[in-house]
């Protein structure tokens, strides 16, 4: 098997649900051994995630688990026992990574959070995902507060600048506190790695959920910043025409983000009069006047074309714009197939599926191996002989005490 870029990093994950997971998955694509810690008690959240699907003989498998979890490993380990601590505490003295997504300090409350495990590990780099931070000098007003993807949404400015102008506020349809701050998070992972070749040192990183979406918007953020100006749904003030077009069999997505695009563009409709009218001289006075004569006229020539017809117009003028696609579109779209982007994972109980992969493409790495996502402890004695050199017997006595389960999932 040809190398990958992360042969020998080993991570071990305490992670549920979305952030965590979509982190250590980014990682264990790229040939980190990640081994993913659970709770005998069902396991990750996620794991009874929909949607569910079944096989021939009726068995279930959770859809919402086998996005974010394959090529890892599963080891559940009871964490309320001294000596379950104890073997999580062994797991990360051979690591290079920890990623975790839970509680902000409450590992430190069992005694192994960052200050306990770097003592014995100090080339540790330990990450926390949290919805508002979690290291010390940055801690705000709602570092205790629970969050979710929709929560960040919220107040980070997304959905306050996402819908119809006399709509509600809308979440994106996609959990991006959760999936940019697993993003995020490998990112820094990879700076901590780099900068440890130089160091030998680990360190701590702290992802907040907030942080990330006020990064993705930015563009809000700082125009207020600038200029005193609440951006507002529905409602661009700076560049036009934007935005989703309605044609007769659906929407394209166009932005006109320059004047020599707005001459291309008002050529391509047969509309040069537009060029060097008042009122459409820039991009804010087209703006002001989308929601009147302007837009009745752009809306009036899209309504006119399918959304091919639209589409191969103005890429044949040199515009970006695109069709709005759905999942079963885009699953069929031949540049996806080009890209490899849909990749097959083997499944113990869907036999093959097939997922989205890894967006980046590296030269000199080879495709991506996709191994399945792991049964709720279906490592726990493979894990514990190759990095502690536990004995079978060792194993054994552990499942027996109850610190190591050989917890089953409910497959019905």
């Amino acid at each position: 098997m040809s190398p990958k870029p992360l042969d020998g990093i080993t991570v071990l994950a305490f992670e549920i649900q979305v952030a965590g997971p979509y982190c250590t998955m980014m990682l264990a694509d790229q040939g980190a051994n990640v081994v993913k810690v659970e709770r005998p008690e069902g396991g990750d959240t996620s794991r009874g995630g929909a949607p569910r699907v079944k096989n021939d003989k009726g068995e279930t498998q959770s859809g919402y688990f086998l996005r974010f979890n394959r090529n890892k490993r599963s080891v559940t380990i009871n964490l309320k026992t001294d000596a379950g601590r104890r073997l999580f505490a062994d797991l990360a003295e051979k690591a290079d990574v920890v990623v975790e997504n839970f509680r902000p300090g409450l590992l430190d409350d069992m005694g192994i959070g960052y200050e306990a495990l770097s003592r014995r590990n100090p080339g540790l780099i330990y990450t926390c995902i949290s919805g508002f931070g979690s290291m010390d000098g940055y801690l705000g007003p709602y570092s205790k507060r629970p969050a979710y993807d929709i929560v960040a949404q919220a107040m980070g400015g997304l959905m306050n600048t996402c819908g119809a102008a006399d709509g509600p506020p809308t979440w994106l349809g996609v959990a991006l506190g959760d999936i940019a701050s697993g993003m995020n998070a490998a990112y820094a992972i990879m700076l901590a790695l780099y900068e440890r070749t130089r160091t030998g040192k680990g360190q701590y990183i702290d992802i907040s959920m907030y942080d990330t979406i006020i990064g993705l918007a930015e563009r809000s953020v700082t125009a207020y910043s600038l200029t005193d100006h609440v951006l507002q749904r529905g409602r661009e003030p700076y560049m036009a025409p934007w935005g989703p077009f309605e044609c007769k069999d659906g929407f394209v997505g166009l932005i006109v983000a320059t004047e020599g695009d707005w001459t291309k563009f008002c050529t391509a409709i047969e509309r040069p009069d537009l060029v060097g009218r008042e009122g459409a001289t820039s991009g804010p006075d087209r703006a002001k006047n989308m929601s009147g004569w302007l837009g009745e006229i752009i809306g009036g020539w899209f309504t006119t074309k399918t959304k091919s017809e639209a589409t191969s117009t103005l890429l044949a003028a040199g515009l970006p714009i695109g069709p709005v696609q759905n999942a079963q579109e885009i699953f069929d779209d031949p540049q996806v197939a080009a890209r490899k982007l849909m990749i097959d994972v083997p499944d113990p109980v869907l036999g093959s599926v097939k997922l989205v992969g890894p967006a980046m493409k590296l030269s000199g790495s080879p495709e991506p191996v996709a191994r399945a996502a792991p049964r709720l402890g279906e490592h726990n004695a493979e894990v514990l002989m190759e990095m502690l050199g536990y004995t079978r017997d060792q194993v054994d006595r552990l499942e027996e005490g109850g610190v190591l389960s050989m917890a089953k999932e409910t497959s019905q």
